[in-house]
């Protein structure tokens, strides 16, 4: 049986794509083993999957990562950002490197597959970059990504700013201002954290910053589709574009009493913060209910597992008669129901929606969310709200126009099809997979 060993930071967004891919594999007659935290053994068994744990040392608790990183909540902003990836992404390359070493000793994998997050497979491609007998012996080694490309372009603005694309001369002479800013002042001391943790694991000559390190990859598996990500010549192909993963159908889940009413005829505008930055309703949830109050829309919101107390403490004379409000809600059922959604920028959940052809508000702040606003504004699919806590006001005008200017609809529906065209991802991964186990047998 074909073994592939799958590898990722112990935080659920990164995990739950490989698991899913695990899963698909397995499926398939693959043998599969998920090196990631102690916390998640469980999510990686019930996949069919084998566990392998991470050193206690680079462990943590995505959900008590203040813990892991003391200090963290004194850093916001690009401060935040930069403790975040030193702290979480490049200091914990070395174990990374060491449990992975240590696997691939025990193991004969035919491929690697690492969520780009998952730094520890840099020692491993830039020990054999320049060895061809060394990259001859080690297994195929290939990247999954579950957020947008972040590779450096000169077609581009750095990642995390969340810029479009400029086109021509003046376009590209912004991106080389700009990306030297941040490579070079902005960001520098994550490349210095990173250098010197690769020279812990004995690598001593030039490698590509963070951002760029997928660039080092035998190949790249991009859970999206191209039509969502900017164009950039230094791309070459190196990407596969495979659409965004199925959705696991949630039959388990009880419809709420009120499920009826999203069939009475007035167009459903979903609303989310998604599973993990959703402590605070008041940031979006909140205030697209009071922006949509009494407009001719039924307003569903999904709190992503907070009760649902916390969003009906907003409203102490009751919600307003046109929404509903519920945990968790099965997306296979409502968005085929759903005319607009508005967003916190969860890369995976604006997927869905646009599986479905649904035009979107995006109020990405964080993380990788201010890129994923950006692309769905620059695909035509959706109106990005350049704020993570956007007023009532603008929810409101950005919501009427996604209803009125068929324009975005189209936009969505674009995508949709492009969705629709890729394919089976687990397929494509698999297919990669055995072509590279026949061809290390011939």
């Amino acid at each position: 049986m074909t073994r592939i060993l799958m590898t990722s930071p112990p935080i659920y967004g990164h995990l739950v794509s490989v698991v899913a891919v695990a899963g698909g594999l397995v499926a398939r007659g693959f043998d599969v083993d998920v090196l990631t935290g102690a916390k998640y053994r469980g999510l990686v068994t019930r996949a069919g999957a084998r566990f392998l744990p991470l050193p206690r040392e680079v462990d943590y608790d995505d959900a008590d990562l203040d813990a892991f990183l003391p200090g963290r909540a004194n850093h916001t902003g690009l401060a935040g950002l930069r403790h975040d990836m030193i702290g979480m992404f490049a200091r914990v390359v070395p174990g990374q490197d060491a449990a992975l070493t240590q696997a691939l000793a025990a193991g004969d994998y035919v491929a690697v597959i690492g969520d780009v997050a998952f730094g520890g497979t840099m020692p491993l491609l830039l020990r054999s970059r320049d060895d061809a007998t060394r990259r001859a012996q080690r297994p195929l080694v290939l990247g999954l990504s579950s957020v947008p490309v972040t590779m450096t372009s000169i077609d581009t603005a750095p990642f995390g700013l969340g810029l479009a694309p400029a086109p021509g001369v003046l376009g590209r002479a912004r991106n080389r201002v700009l990306n030297r800013l941040v490579n070079d002042v902005l960001l520098r001391e994550v490349d210095v954290a990173l250098a010197a943790a690769l020279c812990t694991c004995g690598i001593t000559t030039a490698h590509p910053r963070f951002f760029d390190a997928a660039a080092l990859f035998d190949g790249l598996f991009q859970l999206s589709t191209s039509g969502l990500e900017y164009p950039r010549r230094e791309l070459d192909g190196r990407v596969a574009y495979l659409g965004p993963l199925p959705p696991v159908p949630r039959g388990d889940l009880p419809l709420p009493d009120w499920w009826a009413d999203l069939d009475a005829g007035t167009p459903v505008v979903h609303v989310t913060q998604g599973t993990i930055d959703n402590h605070d309703p008041a940031r979006l949830i909140v205030p697209t209910i009071r922006a949509l109050a009494g407009s001719a829309v039924t307003v569903v919101a999904a709190t992503g597992g907070r009760d649902v107390a916390e969003v009906l403490a907003h409203f102490p004379e009751g919600l307003p008669t046109n929404a509903r409000v519920a945990e968790f809600l099965p997306y296979d059922a409502l968005l085929p129901r759903t005319a607009a959604m508005v967003t916190n920028g969860g890369f995976g959940g604006v997927q869905q929606a646009l599986r479905h052809g649904i035009p979107l508000a995006v109020a990405g702040a964080t993380e990788d969310k201010p890129e994923v606003a950006a692309r769905v504004a620059w695909a035509g699919a959706g109106i990005d709200l350049r704020s993570g806590a956007p007023k009532p006001a603008r929810i409101r005008a950005a919501v009427d126009r996604l209803l009125r200017d068929e324009r975005y609809r189209r936009g969505a529906q674009r995508l949709q099809g492009e969705i629709a065209a890729a394919g089976d991802p687990f397929d494509a991964i698999a297919a990669r997979v055995c072509e590279h186990a026949r061809a290390r047998v011939a």
